[in-house]
């Protein structure tokens, strides 16, 4: 049994945002009609949260998936490195994806996953504003976060939308310095660095990728007509950001009330899948709308499914396999 072998480098040759975007709003839709399969995620902690005997501040989530619409199983094995990565001067996330033949077993394909996660991560907000904001071709955008995440944001509401203006904060000035400098060719409108984490929620949209768990993000702060984007499994923003929404959309239900800013209230008692007006999958898929946008506030939490990845190491599987790209490697020999 020959298993492909697909490196960063190649896959960044393989797959455009656009693309990403494109395979993830296909998955989204496939989730909202039953036919791909997302379980929640399993998490392992290695001393991220409490409690825990271990020093490395570390957790690694196992994502299976199977996708219904191009009829592949796989798993995303992926996890954030708070000391050990950070120290050398890596990424903090870092990431494999499998993939697997649903029927006979075979190991299609080992991909670098880190790359694929942090561009379907900017897919997945895109996906959601194509859905709630159909008509919408230009905006103010923000994002809290500059490092590899707030870029791909970036990248992905660039490639969909022109953005006139793009408002960006971090607890590290030169690390949005560094940014500005980055994204410049990549932004069409200006881009202007926050002195205080409020500046940020004048945007038309905002998107939280830190790996905060102070809550500095306020909802006090957040006006009308407004979405909220916050993603990922920290506990970035206060309860006022989650009970002063209009609505709260979400990617994952059963993932998403016990994980990242949701959870302390769902363990509190105060929210419940009763609170979540519907998931991404059933916007895309047309069984759920959201209306009179301009009066609402509105709270969309992606935490991250691995279908998306698996979804689109596929199409960069199938694409390797007509290029003759990548390594084969036989595990059976």
């Amino acid at each position: 049994m020959r298993t492909l072998l697909l490196k960063q480098s190649e896959l960044k040759k393989l797959l455009t945002m656009k693309e990403c975007i494109d395979i993830c709003d296909k998955t989204f839709e496939d989730l909202g009609n039953g036919n791909t399969l997302n379980p929640a995620k399993v998490n392992l902690n290695l001393g991220d949260s409490k409690p825990t005997k271990l020093p490395y501040k570390a957790s690694l989530n196992a994502m299976p998936a199977y996708i219904g619409y191009q009829d592949i199983a796989g798993m995303k094995w992926a996890g954030g490195f708070g000391a050990g990565r950070l120290e050398l001067g890596m990424p903090f996330l870092n990431a494999l994806i499998l993939l697997v033949h649903p029927n006979y077993g075979d190991f299609l394909a080992v991909t670098d996953g880190a790359w694929i996660m942090s561009m379907r991560t900017g897919a997945q907000s895109v996906v959601a504003l194509r859905h709630l904001l159909p008509e919408m071709t230009h905006g103010t955008f923000g994002v809290y976060g500059a490092g590899v995440q707030g870029r791909t944001q970036t990248r992905a509401f660039a490639s969909q939308y022109h953005v006139d203006k793009l408002i960006v904060y971090d607890i590290i000035p030169a690390a949005a310095e560094k940014f500005k400098q980055d994204m410049a060719d990549v932004v069409q409108g200006e881009i202007v660095i926050a002195k205080t984490p409020q500046e940020v929620t004048e945007a038309d949209v905002f998107v939280s990728v830190t790996n905060a768990d102070n809550q500095f993000i306020k909802g006090e702060w957040f006006h009308e007509g407004s979405i909220y984007l916050s993603l990922g499994s920290y506990s970035e923003c206060n309860d006022a950001a989650i009970l002063g929404a209009d609505q709260i959309i979400v990617d994952h239900v059963a993932q998403a009330l016990h994980r990242g800013n949701l959870k302390r209230l769902v363990d509190a008692g105060v929210v419940s899948e009763k609170n979540i007006y519907c998931t991404i999958g059933e916007l895309a898929a047309g069984k759920r709308t959201v209306d009179d946008l301009a009066h609402k506030k509105l709270t969309v939490v992606p935490i991250g499914m691995g279908c998306l990845d698996v979804a689109c190491a596929i199409v960069a599987y199938r694409k390797a396999l007509t290029l003759g790209m990548g390594t084969e490697f036989e595990f059976d020999k």
